[in-house]
């Protein structure tokens, strides 16, 4: 079903502040050794997966930042915070970022030796909210965090923190402690190959050309609690979340499915994959969209089975490896999908 895109074009109401890098970020406790070495990997709330340069798995979880060598897993952060970590990044230097809820952003270098490896940025360096569900890096190296106050942009000094209302004036950051605003609950953040920036809220979602914000409207409607944006490697845009799973191809919006969709991901063959929650039983499971079938007038996926009730348990951040396997979180701990069965790691 397509829908013609209607972009409510709106005066940029973005406050912001810039918050100079004047005093040097948190030190962390500096153990002797980095990590915990075990053979199983989270067994906590698990919301991120990357794959970095050298191969490894990373593994953003409540009871820690994981990686998997392809052998065992070693707890990074066991030492360094007992925070509930939430994201993870890679950035262009091979330096990580890990966020969480309520303790602000850890970077980590794994070139350091064990004690300087670690930094810790919070609201007293600059960030604009300790809460940090998302993290992205743009075209130009900088680093974004999306938070539950706004966003914040780092450039490597100084942050630069954001915050957008929809109505006819603005809150500055300045002003101190800000009222809890939906549209400033970022979920997702993306730059596509035409440098705008999408931008999905718990709110809404919306699309900035440097100039303008422009709110994304569907059948005259917005789009409510989006939880992950991506740009697939033909440019089109995806939006996944309260409203289900749609594709923007440049001028119209095609709904693939209305089921409450968390987390979407365009696989090196094309096809995509979603974690979702069936409308009708309410029980989470893992799709695959075909790539031959995204441009059918009705598209259908290909749930994946699973042989532990799977179905049954909310889904979180998808990745594919380099091997081709998909992994992804869920509520205990992190699993990977070899094409013919599912695999936990206890």
């Amino acid at each position: 079903m397509k829908k013609c895109l209607r972009l409510l074009v709106l005066l940029l109401a973005v406050s912001s502040t810039w918050c100079e890098a004047q005093n040097a970020p948190k030190e962390v406790a500096k153990p002797d050794t980095m990590g915990i070495i075990s053979a199983h990997g989270p067994q906590g709330i698990t919301r991120n997966i990357i794959q970095d340069r050298k191969g490894n798995i990373w593994i953003a979880a409540f009871d820690g930042i994981f990686r998997y060598d392809g052998k065992s897993f070693t707890n990074i952060t066991a030492k360094v915070s007992s925070a509930r970590f939430f994201s993870v990044l890679e950035d262009r230097k091979g330096n990580f970022w890990f966020g969480t809820i309520g303790s602000g952003v850890y970077y980590y270098n794994p070139e350091q030796a064990a004690g300087e490896a670690f930094q810790h940025f919070t609201t007293a360096e600059g960030l604009v909210d300790d809460r940090v569900p998302h993290i992205y890096e743009d075209k130009g190296g900088n680093i974004w965090f999306g938070t539950l106050k706004g966003v914040s942009r780092y450039d490597g000094k100084q942050f630069r923190n954001y915050r957008a209302n929809w109505g006819p004036s603005f809150t500055s950051l300045e002003t101190g402690e800000l009222p809890p605003d939906d549209h400033d609950d970022v979920n997702s953040i993306v730059e596509d190959k035409s440098g705008k920036f999408w931008v999905g809220t718990r709110g809404n979602a919306r699309v900035y050309d440097g100039k303008v914000s422009s709110l994304l409207v569907h059948g005259g409607h917005t789009f409510t609690n989006v939880r992950t944006i991506i740009e697939d490697s033909k440019g089109n845009v995806w939006l996944a979340g309260r409203d289900g799973l749609w594709r923007y191809d440049g001028i119209t919006f095609t709904q693939f499915t209305d089921d409450f969709v968390g987390y979407v991901h365009e696989d090196r063959m094309g096809n995509i994959w979603t974690s979702s929650e069936d409308a009708v039983s309410g029980k989470w499971g893992i799709s695959r969209y075909d790539k031959k079938v995204l441009h059918d007038k009705k598209p259908t996926a290909t749930k994946i089975p699973s042989e532990y009730a799977m179905n049954e348990r909310m889904t979180f951040g998808i990745l594919e490896a380099n091997d081709g396997s998909i992994w992804f979180g869920s509520l205990d701990g992190v699993y990977r999908y070899d094409g013919k069965t599912i695999k936990g790691f206890k």
